[in-house]
């Protein structure tokens, strides 16, 4: 199927999956559901492009397996979070800034259907890739593994210190988060590189940097770190400013001792 056809699906299921998230959003007023759909949206590309591409066989496999898996872990761990706790800070201040307006929170849900097709773009080079099994698809399921693996473990460190009543108002410094103020996001950033390496042979494999590249600039400075960080000061005050002094922000590297 011509990849344009292919995007053009998808972006059709994605507003229409976006839809009906800002319809259940609406009585319940939590738009956290949106993080949950674009995981599941983005996995779900995988699955689709692995389907429709003319690639070969391992390649379109790989794909469906580790897109698939990785967009569910990521759902549902993004869903347990909404149905649990209360709506997020970052859309509790856009909903205050918004005045409640339903119509932007509209586009808002439909832009990120696009982002989901701005982030399928790297599954359709792999899709594309004509080359049989060789050690690159190897090197690619090793830093997917690696990849989802600590950002599993982060966020469970993350939950279990915040379940904790006695850590409330606090700054979570246990295990990968004493390294990285950000060690998920540092985590979600390296698994898009395994689909660089899954792509390569692809005629199209240029579109698979668009992964890593684009996932950095929207973690360093668009809607990750950013929107995360200012809420933490919001919410932590000075605890998370000696943090930030003392933590790096998304490399995880040893503390930095800061004298009092």
């Amino acid at each position: 199927m011509n990849p344009w056809i292919q995007l053009a699906v998808l972006w059709l299921l994605a507003a229409l999956m976006m839809t009906l998230g800002w319809l259940w959003q609406r009585p319940r007023s939590n738009a956290g559901i949106v993080d949950a759909l674009w995981a599941g949206g983005v996995g779900g590309s995988a699955v689709l492009f692995a389907l429709l591409g003319d690639g070969a066989m391992w390649p379109r496999v790989i794909l469906a397996v580790l897109g698939g898996l990785w967009g569910i872990r990521l759902a549902a761990h993004l869903w347990k979070r909404v149905r649990g706790e209360p709506e997020d800070g970052r859309y509790q201040n856009l909903r205050a800034h918004w005045h409640g307006s339903q119509f932007k929170f509209f586009l808002f849900f439909q832009f990120q259907a696009l982002l989901i097709v701005l982030f399928s773009l790297p599954f359709l080079a792999v899709a594309r890739n004509p080359r049989a099994f060789d050690p690159w698809m190897l090197i690619g399921i090793a830093i997917w593994l690696v990849s989802v693996i600590g950002e599993s473990v982060a966020d469970r460190q993350l939950a279990r210190f915040r379940a904790a009543p006695a850590n409330h108002g606090h700054t979570c410094r246990d295990g990968l988060w004493r390294y990285s103020r950000h060690p998920n996001y540092f985590f979600e950033w390296i698994h898009w590189f395994a689909y660089v390496c899954i792509a390569l042979g692809s005629p199209i494999v240029w579109l698979a940097w668009a992964g890593p590249l684009v996932m950095y600039v929207f973690l360093r400075w668009i809607s990750g770190i950013p929107y995360t960080e200012t809420q933490a000061l919001r919410s932590r005050g000075d605890d998370y400013r000696a943090y930030q002094r003392s933590t790096s922000m998304l490399i995880p590297w040893f503390p930095k001792r800061i004298e009092p």
